[in-house]
């Protein structure tokens, strides 16, 4: 149903390679719309290929906002995107147009509708000595310290590991117990049109593999250009990016490609697992969930929600 008088956003969102990128610029060149990033790799400018950014001709199609405009040696938060989207939503409002988020970076998205915890800045004597921890240390004293959140992470997770320890040590409360104050989402200022792509992991699975094939074919220069970088910390995010790691073993001589294409591929699989149970379990009622692959049953499908 939709809220009277209240300006339309449209969310499409799903792990890699689910499609919504193509169901978004098809929206947008159908609905006059602008699309809007909300995957916290694709933000930044060093790897277009690597992090399956729309393409020169794709983004000539139809205006985008936030796609590669953050330089690698920078770190985006959740915060800073969500501050970002709210004036790009504001901006394609302004000019008659339809915003389109997405992305599958499920933080970046709860913070901007839900808004954020007011976590107090954290003392940065204590961030410099919980992030020295080794992840198993910073681990036990989670579970010491908050073992509600220790039982939620993977203990393998040294960011958000480490964000929680720090969190209580430095607030003497959980980041649990921040984030149930949140502030500043945009949620009930917005009439929002949310469809979260869920297809079948199998045909997602062939996906996977063969886009990653075709980034290790093609993605070698961006990932040598951005491990030449003398200015980018060894902590940077998009040193993250799934493939950075890999093609950069296979420049070092120190892996074949058939292997950095298993290990691509792998974690690629396993990083979509994970947001299809985040947006099995995470969304607030009214993000609707398909399986359907088409993207033309899926334009209707969310036209419906936006306009009828």
């Amino acid at each position: 149903m939709i809220s009277p008088g209240l300006p339309r956003v449209a969310l499409i969102a799903g792990p890699t390679a689910s499609g919504k990128s193509a169901l978004a610029l098809a929206l947008a060149e159908k609905h006059r719309g602008t699309v809007i990033n909300a995957d916290s790799m694709q933000v930044y400018a060093d790897l277009r290929i690597l992090t399956a950014r729309p393409s020169e001709a794709e983004e000539a199609r139809a205006p985008h906002r936030l796609f590669g405009h953050i330089d690698g040696a920078e770190a985006c938060s959740a915060a800073r995107w969500a501050g970002e989207a709210r004036a790009a939503i504001t901006e394609a409002h302004a000019e008659g147009r339809l915003p389109i988020l997405v992305g599958g970076t499920g933080l970046y998205l709860r913070t901007l509708i839900d808004g954020i915890a007011p976590i107090p800045g954290i003392d940065p004597a204590i961030r410099a000595d919980v992030r020295a921890l080794p992840v198993a240390d910073a681990y036990a004293a989670l579970r010491l310290a908050d073992p509600l959140a220790a039982a939620r992470l993977n203990a393998t997770d040294s960011s958000r590991v480490a964000r929680a320890l720090e969190v209580i040590r430095s607030t003497g409360r959980t980041l649990a117990d921040w984030q149930d104050r949140r502030e500043g989402g945009i949620g009930g200022d917005i009439h929002l049109g949310a469809l979260i792509l869920l297809p079948d992991r199998e045909w997602l699975g062939e996906r996977i593999e063969r886009r990653f094939g075709t980034m290790l074919a093609t993605a070698k220069d961006e990932v040598r250009r951005l491990l030449s970088r003398i200015d980018v910390p060894g902590d940077a995010p998009v040193l993250r990016a799934i493939g950075v790691d890999e093609i950069g073993k296979v420049l070092a001589g120190e892996w074949r490609e058939e292997k950095a294409l298993a290990a691509g591929a792998t974690a690629t699989r396993q990083y979509a697992k994970r947001q299809y149970t985040w947006f099995r379990r995470q969304p607030p009622g009214g993000w609707e969930l398909t399986t359907e692959t088409d993207t033309y049953r899926n334009l209707s499908h969310i036209e419906r929600k936006l306009f009828l």
